[in-house]
């Protein structure tokens, strides 16, 4: 009589590895569990694999969230830009921070530093030629791009983090007894801002701050040109006074 054994767990041979595949595991984990629950592990158990199975596929964490970012922004529905160059390049700027909010994992990828999602560079080229419509030269113009990144991104690594330790805490932050009870004296301001100061440093202020951030790139452009004119004309009318024949 032929015995049965018994097989616990899944049965058959394990799902076919593919960058596709592993991509559609990864995002399960983020929307089900969070990202702090992602590593490369959590996901071979996933996909009943090794962590060494799926190197052959993607290389690391740092490039399955990028991955990640890139699916995201090939699904993100492209928006009609205005055509006035400084209105196109608050309307890039601000879908560059919609899109990367659209994440709740976005936090884990802007430490490095740049936007490399091809599928997004769209944004980036919008940016940077709005910039250079706006009258700077390319290399300026590469400039206001990273500014903005480094405001953008900024703003949405402390709201993260920001939710996530609000999300943890049992009672209220230190800080906004601490400021309450500062000396009036020493700190007349922020004693005055008192129990306000986490709803005033909570609110959602990127848009006001992004036009801030065009509008001082723009005056500095404009500055740096006035400046350059003033340059020249004082150098021609220095050469017009020391030329003998005048």
């Amino acid at each position: 009589m032929e015995s049965r054994i018994q097989r616990s767990g899944r049965t058959g041979r394990p799902p076919r590895l593919s960058q596709e595949a592993i991509l559609v595991a990864a995002q399960r984990i983020l929307d089900t569990e969070g990202p702090e629950r992602l590593s490369m592990r959590r996901l071979a158990r996933e996909m009943s694999s090794t962590a060494m199975a799926l190197y052959h596929h993607v290389q690391d964490k740092d490039e399955l969230l990028l991955l990640l970012l890139d699916a995201h922004a090939r699904r993100y529905p492209r928006p009609e830009l205005p055509s006035e160059p400084r209105t196109r390049l608050l309307a890039s700027a601000q879908v560059l921070h919609d899109l990367l909010a659209d994440c709740p994992w976005i936090v884990e990828v802007l430490s490095f530093d740049d936007f490399v999602s091809e599928s997004a560079l769209w944004i980036v080229e919008n940016i940077v030629d709005a910039a250079v419509e706006c009258g700077m030269d390319l290399e300026d113009a590469v400039y206001a791009y990273r500014v903005i990144w480094h405001y953008t991104t900024g703003e949405l690594a402390i709201r993260v983090s920001r939710e996530r330790v609000q999300a943890r805490a049992e009672r209220p932050e230190y800080r906004e007894h601490a400021l309450e009870f500062l000396d009036s004296v020493d700190f007349p301001r922020l004693n005055a801002v008192g129990r306000r100061w986490a709803g005033l440093t909570s609110r959602d202020d990127h848009r006001r701050g992004l036009e801030a951030v065009v509008a001082g790139l723009l005056e500095q452009k404009a500055g740096v040109t006035t400046g350059q004119q003033a340059r020249v004309e004082r150098v021609t009318a220095d050469a017009v006074h020391a030329c003998p024949c005048c």
